[in-house]
């Protein structure tokens, strides 16, 4: 008879115990497993204000218009306005809210137990659900540049160049290049549930990486400079993917070099299809005049 048998027969509980402890869930904040009612019920008055806005501003432009047949006409162009006027509402009073939650509790990286009364866990909680609510609005907008803007205003480092193209992405502790591409159906996580234990540890995603659909990356994955993951990978807890090189599997690890992967400054790679042949083109980079001495002693330094 095994170790492991022996064990189990004499105490039965205690493995299953063990193995029910380090069970991962693949918990995250797209999915959290135990809502409690007293975080929903932030949502009530966060709504209700950002509705009260929105509905008054309608009725104060109707007034000045004072015409009820302009006002039906310029129907569309008011359900427009008002979804953003009701999501950037909804940013305001989420970010005033997390301001003060913050100043009680402040975010930080580590291991906890995910358990009722640790305060990690439950301020993560509260914290996550509250951005979840206006993040689901900005995803369903129809301007695909108000997702990193939200991501921004709740203090995520991203530019517009990036894309987080209907992929779920945790809003703590990620910090993203430039042109980053994350795929659809994608979760990028620097928190997650495994077992009886809350993980969460930051994620670096650098210049022109691509993130493939329905992928999933693991907290404290550093993703270097055009580095690619392949469609329906993972990455492990702390795993660091070499730049320039192309990924794939569940775990994730390196398929063959990105042979494509180019500098991207101030030159268009151009193709004529007809000679088989490709060539640069120089463009103008539109650079603050402050900033150009700054990349050209850059680039003096990596010759």
């Amino acid at each position: 008879m095994s170790e492991q048998d022996r064990k189990k027969d004499e105490n039965p509980s205690e493995i299953s115990q063990t193995e029910k402890d380090y069970a991962i869930n693949f918990v995250t904040s797209s999915a959290i497993n135990r809502i409690s009612l007293k975080f929903l019920l932030l949502y009530v008055p966060i709504l209700w204000f950002s509705g009260y806005i929105a509905l008054a501003i309608f009725f104060d432009m109707s007034k000045i218009i004072n015409n009820w047949l302009i006002t039906a006409l310029l129907i569309p162009v008011w359900l427009f306005l008002l979804y953003f006027i009701f999501v950037f509402g909804l940013s305001i009073f989420t970010k005033a809210i997390l301001l003060i939650i913050n100043m009680i509790h402040k975010p930080r990286e580590g291991v906890f137990k995910a358990e009722e009364g640790n305060q990690d866990f439950e301020f993560w909680r509260l914290r996550t659900e509250l951005k979840k609510l206006a993040l689901w609005f900005m995803n369903k907008g129809p301007l695909p540049w108000i997702v990193p803007w939200g991501f921004r205003w709740f203090g995520v480092r991203i530019d517009f160049s990036s894309h987080l193209q209907d992929a779920w992405v945790d809003v703590d502790f990620i910090d993203f290049g430039r042109k980053v591409t994350v795929g659809q159906g994608a979760v990028v996580m620097s928190s997650m549930i495994v077992g009886r234990y809350l993980i969460i540890k930051k994620i670096i995603i650098d210049d022109y990486a691509v993130i493939g659909g329905v992928s999933n990356i693991s907290p404290g994955t550093v993703i270097k400079k055009d580095t690619v993951i392949g469609a329906f990978s993972s990455t492990t807890f702390n795993q660091i993917l070499e730049e320039g090189w192309i990924y794939f599997g569940i775990p994730a690890i390196k398929l063959k070099p990105n042979k494509y992967a180019e500098e991207r400054r101030d030159k268009i790679i151009k193709r004529d299809v007809d000679k088989q042949i490709k060539y640069e083109v120089p463009h103008e980079v539109n650079i603050d005049e402050d900033k150009k001495e700054l990349i050209n002693n850059h680039n003096k330094k990596e010759c």
